[in-house]
């Protein structure tokens, strides 16, 4: 039986995704590149690098910077502005809390996070918040489920992680923790064959835990 449930949090906890590939799409096209949404997805995958675009077409490392600044503030504008709700989290999440402990692993800023959860509405039932500050290396490396672990002190067959990536499953799996992988629209080309589970929602995993 699982005791511990590791949640990625873009996808997963809200609907993000989408928002932060238009703020990366609007600051490239600024730079005169156009970001394929498709070569997006195949970056995301991995972890990559689009910036790496502008660099290979003769931008300057300055005017790559000062683009990543403008993205960060085109993202935190549609954080504020855009419904990034997505139904019924909050109430999985509240059911959960009452018998599993919980925590959030995310590859996003801190600054990004405290932004979208200023009213903690979902925070409130997580022991812990891991992000991209909290450990030496990003998905798809295991350091950050590992980091999880550590602070659960808890074996990796007592956890469950839930992802909507193949980045974050990948690096669930290097974890050794079983993964469930949460159906997203947005990641759907992504290989999910290492996933322990497949769901469509959260309620799904509700069902999961219990069976």
């Amino acid at each position: 039986m699982k005791k511990f449930i590791l949640f990625d949090h873009d996808g997963v906890l809200v609907e993000t995704e989408m928002w932060y590939f238009c703020a990366n799409e609007k600051a490239m096209q600024e730079l005169g590149i156009r970001l394929d949404l498709d070569y997006y997805l195949e970056l995301m995958k991995h972890g990559g690098n689009w910036w790496e675009l502008a660099l290979e077409q003769g931008v300057s490392l300055d005017e790559v910077n000062r683009a990543r600044e403008r993205r960060s503030r085109y993202y935190q504008h549609y954080l504020q502005t855009e419904n990034i709700t997505i139904h019924g989290v909050e109430e999985v999440l509240s059911d959960l809390s009452q018998h599993y402990r919980m925590g959030i692993v995310t590859t996003s800023r801190r600054v990004d996070f405290e932004l979208i959860h200023r009213n903690d509405r979902i925070t409130r039932f997580m022991e812990f918040v891991l992000c991209e500050e909290d450990y030496p290396r990003a998905k798809p490396h295991p350091d950050p489920y590992l980091k999880g672990l550590q602070l659960f002190n808890a074996h990796p067959d007592d956890a469950i992680v839930i992802e909507d990536s193949q980045r974050g499953l990948t690096s669930a799996v290097a974890a050794g923790i079983e993964c469930a992988v949460v159906k997203n629209n947005f990641t759907l080309s992504h290989d999910f064959s290492a996933a322990t589970y497949r769901i469509d929602s959260l309620e799904d995993l509700q069902r999961l835990l219990t069976r």
